[in-house]
C-alpha cells in the first residue's frame, strides 16, 4: 500500500488531496453486518482503482460508512460518490438476496452525503476516527 502522506505528482501537477466521505441508508435502515461491511469495502476499493484513487480508510455501522480517500485533482468528487454509490447498490442488491427486502423502492443510499476535505486535521486523526466505528457483529 503506498504511503498516504505521500505527494501525488502528474505532468502538470503536484497535488496530496484526501476527502473524508460519509453514506448513509435510506431512512437510516439498519441493513448493514460485518459481512456487507467487508463487501462493500471491496467494492469501494475496485470503484477507487477505476477512478485512480485510493481507499486509505473504511469503516462503518449497520446505517452508515465512513471513507477516507486519495484522490488525484482530475477527479469530481460527485463522480467518484455517484460510482461508488451506484456501484456498490446494484451489486449488493445482486449478492445478498436478502437486501432486497430491506431496500425502500430499490434503492440503497439515501441521495445525500458527507464530503469533507482532510487538509486541516491530521489523516491519522481521520483513520483513528473511523477505526473506531462500531462495527455490528
Amino acid at each position: 500500500m503506498p504511503n498516504t502522506n505521500e505527494i501525488r505528482a502528474g505532468r502538470h501537477c503536484v497535488s496530496k488531496l484526501h476527502v473524508h466521505l460519509v453514506f448513509v441508508t435510506k431512512y437510516r435502515r439498519r441493513v448493514f453486518s460485518k459481512a456487507i461491511l467487508r463487501r462493500l469495502n471491496e467494492i469501494f476499493e475496485a470503484v477507487c482503482d477505476d477512478f485512480e484513487a485510493e481507499l486509505v480508510e473504511f469503516d462503518g455501522e449497520d446505517d452508515h460508512v465512513h471513507l477516507l480517500v486519495h484522490y488525484p485533482p482530475k477527479v469530481s468528487i460527485s463522480k467518484l460518490v455517484n460510482s461508488l454509490k451506484g456501484v456498490s447498490s446494484r451489486l449488493l442488491r445482486q449478492e445478498f438476496a436478502e437486501l432486497v427486502t430491506r431496500y425502500w423502492r430499490g434503492v440503497l443510499w439515501s441521495p445525500s452525503y458527507f464530503a469533507g476535505s482532510c487538509g486541516g486535521a491530521p489523516i491519522s486523526i481521520i483513520k483513528q476516527y473511523i477505526q473506531q466505528q462500531q462495527t455490528p457483529d
